[in-house]
């Protein structure tokens, strides 16, 4: 059969990969002129890293990473460890696949370096996607139009395909903004940090993992900015004449830049280490995260979402890709063997196998944020009795139920 992918992103390379493991032929379609994956760090647990080894670049993947050997939760004031839980050999022992740190350019390029040139379509714009009960095709901006037996738009969260699909459907602002910066491990080797740490605070958190085979630490501090960075949105689309928007705070961007010193004024009165590493951070950047709506189906015919187009989340379960990567592992299984014929009823079971699954994470992500951002007093010592208590009792966090979840084997792997 023959397939065209819309999205050269880490959902549209795995799908990519995925069909022509199935045996199918597949054009891949970017608007970019060349493949790029900005961005900065990127978790991926054995759910992902187990599909990773299926297509044949689990090794070429981890070359590039960082193995953490646990994960720390600690409170905002003090740094006091809250509780910490196992990774590193532990999790690849239990659940047949590593827990891997990585920037995530790595990720893609590796993704990218397997799919032929043959197959890829760059500074090819989509203009639309059409259908019959016989085929599918892709019109692009110079007007040629790309037959297929199936259609798989991985366009990302500002997916124009799901509005061709659903109707008018925009982006949602989470209410929350990540501050983003990479920096040397040298420049923060006197801090002590742990491999892969947490901390929670009053209506923020601040994350931070090594990356890049442990040469540099990714940093992410994400505040609620909810009424701040709407009413900032709304002056400055007033300011230039536009209708009230995401922008400023809460811009869905990953190079907007933050203003000198915001990220330390935003988290003032924190453990001076995460203030240490705010400041030798230097330019760090600013990223509005959005979310998507949960729909009742991602197909129609012989066309269908994946990843981000479907179920974009916040990232506060670090699911995201991984969800992407297993949305294009079961597509591939669907369509093994599939005739041109049974593409519509082979997209009914690839949603019908993913659907609620990723609909889940999206909403468990949502509620870990909350939980994150708890205000001091009764309820956040409640919530850290509660983590301690489980960690006391639990090698591993309480998701790592879904790191189990072999998404092409049937149930669920035992973690030991």
């Amino acid at each position: 059969m023959r397939a065209v992918v819309v999205g050269a992103g880490i959902g549209g390379l795995a799908a990519t990969l995925s069909l022509r493991r199935a045996g199918h032929e597949v054009t891949l379609v970017e608007q970019a002129a060349r493949f790029t994956e900005i961005g900065a760090g990127i978790q991926l647990a054995p759910n992902a890293t187990r599909l990773l080894r299926r297509l044949d670049l689990l090794d070429a993947v981890a070359a590039q990473a960082a193995r953490p050997s646990h994960v720390s939760f600690r409170t905002w004031s003090d740094g006091a460890e809250i509780c910490r839980y196992a990774l590193g050999r532990s999790v690849e022992d239990a659940f047949g696949a590593p827990y891997l740190l990585l920037h995530r350019a790595d990720l893609h390029q590796a993704l990218a370096a397997a799919v032929p040139p043959s197959s890829v379509r760059l500074n090819t714009v989509v203009v639309g996607i059409d259908q019959d009960d016989g085929s599918a095709s892709v019109t692009t901006a110079s007007g040629e139009r790309l037959r297929a037996d199936l259609v798989v738009a991985a366009d990302g969260i500002r997916s124009a395909a799901r509005q061709w699909l659903f109707g008018a459907d925009e982006a949602v602002f989470s209410g929350t903004v990540a501050y983003r910066a990479l920096l040397p491990a040298d420049e923060v080797a006197d801090l002590g940090l742990p491999d892969l740490g947490i901390w929670l605070g009053p209506g923020r958190h601040f994350v931070h993992y090594w990356v890049r085979r442990g040469e540099l630490l990714n940093v992410v501090a994400v505040f609620t900015a909810k009424a701040k960075a709407k009413a900032k949105a709304d002056a400055d689309a007033a300011a230039n004449g536009d209708a009230a928007g995401d922008a400023a705070g809460a811009t869905e961007s990953w190079t907007a830049r933050a203003e000198p010193g915001e990220q330390l004024r935003e988290f003032d009165g924190w453990d001076s280490r995460v203030l240490d590493v705010l400041e030798r951070a230097g330019q760090v950047f600013r990223y509005g995260i959005h979310t998507r709506v949960p729909l009742a189906r991602w197909n129609i015919g012989r066309v269908t979402l994946l990843g981000d187009s479907a179920h974009a989340m916040v990232p506060f379960q670090a699911q995201g890709a991984a969800q992407a990567i297993m949305d294009a592992a079961v597509l591939g299984d669907a369509l093994t063997g599939a005739t041109p014929a049974e593409v519509p009823d082979a997209l009914d079971r690839y949603v019908r196998r993913r659907l609620a699954t990723a609909t889940s994470m999206q909403a468990n992500s949502a509620r870990t944020g909350d939980d994150f951002h708890l205000p001091d007093g009764p309820e956040a010592q409640a919530r850290n009795a509660r983590m301690s208590a489980y960690a006391a009792e639990h090698v591993f966090m309480p998701q790592a139920t879904g790191w189990a979840v072999d998404v092409l084997d049937g149930p669920p792997l035992s973690p030991g």
